[in-house]
């Protein structure tokens, strides 16, 4: 039989990995490409950050955003964590037919205010249509550029000893674009965490080279990104449960979903890994923006077991997190 595509491929997991790693990465494969970063690093005069992305979320309004927020912070961030200082983005739609008008307007103020709170421009796009039952309603695909003001980041930088912050409570977008397609479960307490991370993103460049890298836990969570950090590695990465911040109205959505937080996608968190040294100091960097006022330790870089990532549960035990398998939650950005 004919294998075909499924929602899982675009789960940001283990389908996701190898669909980059059997089809795109052979076929287009190149020095900057295979890095694999949210972002791509380009030469020149002045060394540019440079990413795109598209976004598919159902439904497109959900609390505390619509889609057209997500377009905008999703790219901001994704330049942001590769180190670089968003300046200029794209915006290209694909409206279906019957989108209300409405729905359109209101979208595209989101979009605009966005750009203006994170202080980047929209200076070239595209719009097309398409027909009727073809499109749900409205996607979006941004791109970004902007300039490398922290070219050190990578994960071979990570080293034993060092500690990883997270901006926020985990798990908040997820949660709410899941509550969002359950009307009845649905609570006004509940929101998306979507907002831009520029302000503590190039604030957190003043630890140099301790800062050791950055990334916005969006598909697949906390748990599938610092896999991503650790999988090849030397090293692995060791969390503390009880240290990790999920607001009670997300554990609850959770459990009523059977979701893990670990797993649910975060629009407005970043996870980083900075030298043990200075790790209260990051904290306190991040602590003075509203965005990121709740940041905590999670956990830390260690050398045994290389490769894996381990959680210390609440009651004394350890447990490995894997990649995210399947489509915990598809069409969630």
């Amino acid at each position: 039989m004919q294998e075909i595509i499924t929602l899982d491929y675009g789960s940001g997991g283990k389908k996701t990995s190898s669909l980059i790693e059997e089809i795109i990465l052979p076929l287009m494969g190149n020095d900057i490409l295979d890095e694999l970063g949210d972002a791509a690093v380009l030469s020149g005069a002045e060394k540019l950050v440079f990413s795109t992305d598209s976004f598919v979320v159902s439904p497109y309004f959900f609390p505390g955003g619509n889609i057209g927020k997500l377009s905008v912070c999703g790219t901001v961030n994704d330049v942001c964590m590769q180190g670089g200082d968003p300046r200029y983005l794209s915006l290209s739609l694909i409206i279906e037919e019957g989108l209300p008008m409405e729905d359109l307007k209101e979208i595209a103020r989101s979009i605009a205010d966005t750009a203006k709170a994170a202080g980047v421009r929209i200076v070239t796009g595209d719009t097309k249509v398409v027909e009727r039952g073809h499109g749900d309603g409205l996607y979006i695909n941004t791109a970004g550029i902007g300039t490398l003001k922290s070219p050190w980041l990578s994960k071979r930088g990570i080293r034993p000893g060092d500690r990883v912050i997270v901006s926020g409570t985990v798990g908040d977008h997820g949660a709410a674009v899941m509550l969002a397609r359950n009307e009845d479960l649905l609570t006004g307490e509940l929101l998306s965490d979507c907002a831009p991370l520029r302000e503590p993103a190039l604030a957190l460049s003043a630890l140099g080279e301790d800062l050791r890298i950055m990334r916005d836990p969006t598909r697949g969570g906390v748990a599938t990104t610092l896999c991503e950090f650790a999988e090849g590695s030397s090293f692995s990465i060791r969390l503390d449960e009880t240290a990790i911040p999920v607001a009670p109205q997300v554990a609850s959505a959770c459990d009523i979903l059977g979701l893990d937080p670990l797993y649910c996608a975060n629009e407005g968190k970043l996870l980083a890994v900075v030298a043990k040294e200075r790790a209260d100091e990051a904290l306190g960097i991040l602590r003075r923006f509203p965005v990121s006022e709740n940041a905590a330790v999670i956990g830390e870089v260690r050398d045994e077991y290389p490769g894996k990532v381990l959680v210390r549960t609440r009651i004394g035990g350890s447990r490995i997190v894997a990649k995210l398998a399947g489509a915990q939650l598809p069409r969630i950005c």
